[in-house]
Parts: structure tokens; sequence; C-alpha cells
């Protein structure tokens, strides 16, 4: 255990039942000092501290990854500091395997959704770049190709997450997707039913939203949302179904 407590050196530290990201902030008279990333303190007895309270970092969670399948640590603290060192770089969304997590900045990203995104993540699979709202939405188009079958993408997340603005994006993109797939002719008559399906979500949230603790503009219903989308590739039309409405 003595390679622990060098100075500097990264250890998880179990701790009420949580794993928190730490380093050895100091180590003399038979007293150890952690300090964790998140600003926390800890101080024990040499003599206490067993290999359950204090575990090595591995690399991959020291440095961060895109995909956190591949982190070798397999805990509740591994994926929360993941999320956390991303957080911080303007990183918000992060892979699950073919899942997306994505941490709600609360705050504007300049370049993050803007037509270069759009253009980029069309032109590539899903992780051949980094994690990104727009590349779910392009795997799923290229699946109606690839699988000849519907698709379905399902959005999940507490109030405020920022689950109807992913819809939103989900749609943006799907749009710009089928404008691409139009001839020159026919962009104007098919761009109105895709402005409309863009433009209902404002009207539902003026019946639907209200101010929560959390959010000052939260949805209060859930929605389906269903694009029909021809062979060529673009949209020819859309509904909208709200199901279970919450209370304020």
């Amino acid at each position: 255990m003595d390679h622990f407590y060098s100075e500097g050196t990264q250890v998880w530290l179990r701790e009420n039942g949580q794993h928190y990201p730490s380093f050895v902030q100091s180590c003399a008279g038979g007293v150890v000092v952690f300090k964790t990333y998140y600003g926390q303190v800890f101080t024990y007895k040499q003599s206490t501290i067993t290999r359950q309270k204090v575990t090595s970092i591995h690399p991959t969670s020291a440095d961060g990854v895109e995909d956190m399948a591949a982190l070798s640590d397999l805990h509740e603290g591994s994926i929360m500091y993941n999320l956390f060192q991303r957080y911080q770089q303007n990183k918000i969304y992060t892979y699950i395997g073919s899942i997306l997590a994505s941490v709600n900045p609360y705050k504007m990203i300049a370049g993050l959704y803007d037509c270069n995104a759009v253009e980029l993540y069309s032109r590539h699979h899903m992780g051949e770049i980094p994690p990104h709202i727009f590349a779910v939405a392009s795997e799923c188009y290229r699946c109606l190709w690839k699988r000849h079958d519907n698709q379905c993408v399902l959005i999940s997340g507490e109030s405020g997450a920022g689950k109807t603005e992913s819809t939103k994006l989900i749609l943006k993109f799907l749009s710009a997707m089928s404008q691409h797939s139009l001839e020159i002719s026919s962009k104007e008559k098919t761009a109105s039913v895709e402005q409309a399906i863009l433009e209902s979500s404002p009207i539902m949230e003026a019946f639907g939203n209200a101010k929560t603790v959390y959010n000052n503009n939260s949805s209060r219903f859930g929605k389906f949302i269903q694009l029909n989308i021809c062979q060529k590739g673009h949209i020819q039309g859309g509904r909208i179904v709200d199901c279970i409405l919450f209370s304020p």
C-alpha cells in the first residue's frame, strides 16, 4: 500500500459508499490527507487505510474517454467523474456504447450546432468523430436505408435535462438531411412540411409547459413524434401525439 501514499498519486477513495476521484495531498507522521477532484478533503491514519478504502485509478478514468464502455474502472464514481471531466471542457456529449449521455450546459457553446456541425456529422458514422446528438440522428437516418425498417430515438431524463431541446436538434438535423436529398425544384414545396414540424414545438409548449423549481419552461407532457420519410430520403409528413400529462 505504500505506493498509494506518494504525494500526488491519483486514487479512488471510497467514502460513505461512494468512490471519489482523489489524489494524495500529503503524507507525514502516519497521517494521509486525500483531496478529491470535487474539492472535499479527507484525513486518515495510515494504519487504518485498507485496499477496500483506497484503490488506484486506471489511466482511462484519469484521462477521460469519449465512450464509457472503454472505462476499466466500472462503478458509479468513474462514470460521474468521466462526465465531470468532459463537462469542464465543454464536451457535453459522451457515448455509452450506442447510447448517448448528455449533460445540460445551461449556456450556449459556440459552433456546437451550426451548419458546419450538421455537414460534418452527415459525412461520418457514429463513433468516427466526437460524440454528438447529430451523430445519433445521422445514424438513425442511415439505418433507414441499411436495414430498411423503422427507426426510433428514445430521449429520457429528469426535468431540465434538455429533452425538449435535444428533440428539436434531432428534428433540425433530419430536416437538413431531407433538404439535401431533394432536387432544387422540389425543395420549396417540401420545406413547408419540415418548417411546420419544426415550428409546432413552441405551439405545444405554450399549452403544455409550466415553470418548476428546476426549469422555467418545463414540459408537463410526453410526446411521440413520427416522421414519414420517403425512399428518396426527404420528409413527406409527420404527426405529434401528446401523452402522459404531468401535474405542475
